[in-house]
């Protein structure tokens, strides 16, 4: 899960993953050989950039498999597009399978590199969440299946909302963050009744997520760029924080961001600050808050917050030219919808699963001690039932990294809306030219 978190290895030289094999120790003629038709239908070779798939496959696939002998690469998150891609356009040594990351999962499904698997998809379709398989779907064909949802909350501190909004009853807590506009009006309220103290977040950048989850259109249009209006309002709502001071003025990931979880946040004048609630998908529960904020359980609640978004995940596909294919959708089929596979992960793990048998029949039994007791899985499920996963393009990755900046040029005073939108127009036209 840390790959979510943004805290990614040191880059490697990328032209030394182009000729790595398949397996560690490996060289790359060995690895040629995934797909040259002369091993047996009972190997399979498997890259990721996450440790989660292979004790998947360890302590799961592979004991219900002992036939199928499994060949694992793993290979850091920024890294691991410059490994896979060049394999993949060249067709030798390709893996027969491999796991997809949310950033990029969508420049491989609309590639045409990626083995069909619209027979393993009408087999368990009426189980299957929606929007991972919108993600993992292209002209009509799937290509990728995910084992997990990850739809976004929002988590708050039990003792702030009690002290300011005068409940911490998540169903209350939720009317002052209902949609976008009052959630902003919220953060002029906290900072009146804490005489500016508490900040409704420590990074404005957390609402990122939640306002592209807002959107009715994608960002590229018949190749022409669309900037819906919730990606205007998310500039101004980061430009208002930042000049009322609704927000921390910390970064993501920061030191400032994680001492804000743990209530030891100070501002540029060393003062105390108060940071109300973080906007955090179904791992942030389990890697990011109870990872780095230990001492403050049972002092924080969950509600479903200002839109419904996602936020990360991970899709499983096969290379077209793999001389495995049964084999390769058959680990798939079995990863992402085995009822009791899914069953006994999701129980072992607490990831939320994409598999809807599965949700129905254990949902009930969550009970969170970093929530005070909260059932945060069942309320997960629902979560996940309004997401729009069909708006999710392969050229987001790139489009949103320059967004990104230009909206923090914006916030941050060096340059005015019209410019900051001017230089992001610009930059994507380039890019899309």
């Amino acid at each position: 899960m840390k790959k979510r978190q943004c805290l990614m290895a040191a880059a490697l030289c990328a032209a030394a993953f182009a000729v790595v094999g398949c397996g560690g120790s490996k060289d790359s003629s060995a690895a040629s050989s995934s797909t040259s038709g002369k091993k047996d239908s009972s190997n399979l070779v498997v890259w990721s950039f996450t440790d989660e798939l292979k004790g998947m496959i360890d302590n799961y696939y592979t004991p219900a498999h002992p036939d199928v002998k499994v060949e694992y690469s793993m290979t850091p998150t920024d890294q691991f597009p410059n490994k896979l891609d060049p394999v993949l356009q060249s067709g030798n040594g390709c893996p027969d399978v491999f796991a997809l990351e949310n950033a990029f999962v969508r420049k491989y499904i609309e590639s045409g590199l990626l083995l069909p698997l619209d027979d393993v998809y009408a087999e368990v379709k009426d189980k299957m969440a929606d929007y991972p398989m919108q993600i993992g779907s292209y002209e009509g064909h799937v290509y990728g299946m995910a084992w997990q949802v990850a739809p976004g909350a929002l988590f708050y501190r039990r003792s702030l909302a009690k002290k300011y909004l005068g409940t911490d009853d998540p169903a209350e807590v939720q009317k002052y963050v209902k949609d976008l506009d009052t959630f902003v009006q919220t953060a002029e309220l906290l900072k009146q009744k804490s005489d500016g103290l508490c900040d409704i977040v420590s990074s404005s950048g957390d609402m990122f997520m939640p306002y592209k989850g807002a959107r009715k259109d994608p960002w590229v249009v018949n190749d022409k760029l669309v900037i819906d209006p919730a990606m205007e309002k998310y500039m101004d709502m980061c430009k208002l924080m930042h000049d009322n001071h609704y927000d921390g003025r910390v970064a993501q990931w920061s030191e400032g961001w994680y001492a804000g979880m743990k209530g030891t946040l100070k501002d540029e004048k060393d003062n105390p600050v108060e940071v109300f609630c973080y906007l955090l998908p179904t791992w942030g529960l389990h890697y990011v808050l109870k990872t780095n904020a230990p001492e403050t359980s049972g002092d924080w609640a969950m509600c479903a917050g200002p839109a419904s978004y996602y936020w990360g995940g991970t899709w499983i596909a096969a290379y077209k030219g793999t001389k495995n294919a049964a084999a390769a959708k058959e680990m798939i089929k079995y990863l992402a919808t085995d009822d009791g596979f899914l069953e006994q992960y999701a129980k072992d793990s607490g990831d939320t699963v994409g598999n809807l048998n599965v949700q129905n029949k254990i949902k009930d039994t969550f009970s969170e001690p970093y929530l005070a007791g909260q059932n945060h899985y069942k309320d997960f499920c629902e979560m996940a039932k309004g997401i729009d996963g069909k708006l999710i393009q392969g050229t987001d990755q790139q489009i949103e990294q320059y967004f990104t900046e230009e909206v923090a040029a914006y916030a941050n005073g060096e340059k005015s809306k019209e410019q900051a939108l001017s230089d992001f127009k610009a930059q994507v036209s380039s890019m899309l030219d």
